[in-house]
């Protein structure tokens, strides 16, 4: 099972990744929403914003998310770091539940590049 350490610095590197990133990807990631990552088998929530092709970690707190961010992530910690790391597929693992993605419509069209 990933650590918290473990489940923030796969978000830190997330962003990264993305600030890096070129294209479609870059415009896609060039939101300005709030965004939640739940850690199913810690109970815990990272809360932050995605922001000029970044995300901002701005809060780590126990449970699930107290507000109802924009973009929403549910995984357990471990495929948080695999999907990271490359080892995982997205779409595949949503597609399973392993991975749940709760967003508006319009954020959706643009996140699916990213997807």
């Amino acid at each position: 099972m990933a650590t918290m350490e473990e489940c923030r610095s796969a978000l830190d590197k997330l962003s990264d990744n993305l600030a890096r990133a070129g294209g479609d990807v870059r415009a896609a990631a060039a939101l300005d929403r709030s965004l939640s990552c739940h850690i199913t088998d810690l109970d815990v929530t990272f809360s932050g914003r995605l922001r000029g092709g970044r995300i901002e970690v701005l809060d780590t707190a126990p449970g699930r998310p107290r507000e109802k961010a924009q973009i929403r992530l549910a995984m357990k910690g471990d495929d948080l770091v695999a999907l990271v790391a490359g080892a995982l597929n997205f779409a595949k693992a949503w597609a399973s539940g392993r991975v749940r993605l709760e967003a508006g419509i319009r954020d959706l069209l643009h996140l699916r590049t990213l997807l």
